[in-house]
């Protein structure tokens, strides 16, 4: 299977890049076709759309940045740091530190309110509960109160909540801590278009507040525009 890419940015020097990446090829185990990759060249605090159909390996590319997997060959590079010279430990300390994940299935810890998981960052980073400043508490709140979580639902378990307002806990988990990277795996695909557009906004101007770059998986290419860079992911026929 071979990925295209339709719109990059330009290449730029290392140090001023969020996520560069060479060459980069994944097989999953078990499984006769490989998947590679177009080079991403992704400036600090500029966002980028990842597009595709099924089966392009979108979320398998926002796991190889986020650390998640490494690639069978290939080179990534986040905030100038090479993640194939960092042993497993060390790119779960790097992530914890420096990205913040929007997964795909939330992946909220089911016995925590939404309070508690949106601190949650702060409570596996210093470095994260540095930058949220003295009362990361505060913080979280600010963050889901933006979010348009109501403050009825902050202390709910967040099984409890709906699905959008799940989502939005997510979000504001990710922002916790104003990590350099934030990396989004299909966060609209449980929202009316109302409520799509009007969280896209938001996540992209309070990554914008904190020159976080966004990787944003989709594959409702109505949201392109709001990028500053797209990419498109095509398997071979």
């Amino acid at each position: 299977m071979n990925t295209k890419t339709v719109q990059t940015s330009d290449a730029l020097d290392g140090g001023s890049l969020a996520i560069q990446s060479k060459n980069v090829r994944f097989c999953w185990p078990g499984q006769a076709s490989e998947l590679t990759f177009p080079d991403i060249h992704l400036p600090r605090a500029q966002h980028l759309f990842l597009h595709g159909p099924s089966g392009t390996g979108k979320s398998t590319l926002l796991g190889l940045l986020a650390g998640l997997q490494a690639p069978a060959s290939g080179r990534i590079d986040l905030l100038g740091r090479n993640l194939g010279d960092m042993r497993a430990g060390q790119r779960d300390r790097f992530r914890a530190d420096h990205i913040g994940v929007i997964f795909q299935q939330f992946n909220l810890v089911p016995y925590l309110s939404a309070l508690d998981n949106a601190i949650l960052p702060c409570r596996l980073s210093p470095l994260r509960q540095t930058r949220a400043g003295q009362a990361p508490e505060n913080t979280a709140r600010e963050l889901l109160k933006q979010l348009a979580v109501p403050e009825e639902h902050w202390h709910r378990n967040v099984t409890k909540l709906s699905i959008g307002q799940q989502q939005r806990v997510a979000a504001a988990r990710a922002l916790m801590g104003n990590p350099e990277i934030i990396l989004a795996d299909e966060p609209t695909s449980a929202l009316d278009t109302n409520n799509r557009d009007r969280f896209l906004d938001l996540l992209l101007t309070l990554a914008a507040r904190h020159n976080s770059s966004v990787v944003f998986v989709s594959h409702d290419q109505a949201l392109a525009g709001h990028f500053h860079n797209q990419m498109t992911l095509e398997a071979d026929s």
